[in-house]
């Protein structure tokens, strides 16, 4: 992965006759947490509803320079990623962090050096039931995301292509 990822726009202008759907832009309804506010890497998921067992299960592994996509329905009852996870994805070598969801302590995910997008802050936790899938197509925002696939997030929004 190079250390600087591609710009979205770029990429978009780049596949802008394309369509086959190869190239997809997530809506743009995420707010950046992280202190890393651009990002890039191979996508790994996790589809759980209000429970974040999968979601640290995973940031508790080596990253190695993926994205880890949270399929959490839109949830804005709970935050699937907060502070401990966040610094555990930074120091496991996680590059971002994306949740179709809420995320916590939010004063603390800035200070995290990796970069993390949600669509909202919330202050209370999961529940912990073990329940979700890893590593399975998920549907966040109306568009599908594999794992495998390269997601790029910049300033500008988030793009997923394929690997």
């Amino acid at each position: 992965m190079s250390s600087v990822p591609p710009v979205t726009c770029d990429l978009c202008d780049a596949h802008k006759a394309d369509t086959s759907g190869a190239l997809r832009v997530l809506p743009p309804v995420f707010r950046d947490f992280g202190a890393v506010t651009a990002f890039a890497g191979p996508v790994s998921t996790v589809r759980c509803f209000e429970d974040n067992s999968l979601v640290k299960a995973a940031l508790d592994e080596p990253g190695e320079g993926r994205v880890l996509v949270v399929a959490g329905g839109g949830s804005l009852r709970r935050a699937l990623v907060g502070g401990n996870l966040a610094s555990a994805a930074a120091r496991n070598g996680w590059a971002g962090i994306v949740v179709d969801g809420c995320v916590r302590d939010v004063v603390e995910l800035a200070q995290c050096t990796v970069g993390i997008r949600a669509l909202a802050p919330m202050p209370l936790a999961t529940d912990k039931r073990q329940e979700g899938q890893r590593d399975v197509p998920v549907l966040v925002q109306g568009l599908w995301v594999r794992p495998g696939e390269r997601l790029v997030a910049d300033a500008d929004g988030i793009v997923v292509l394929p690997a």
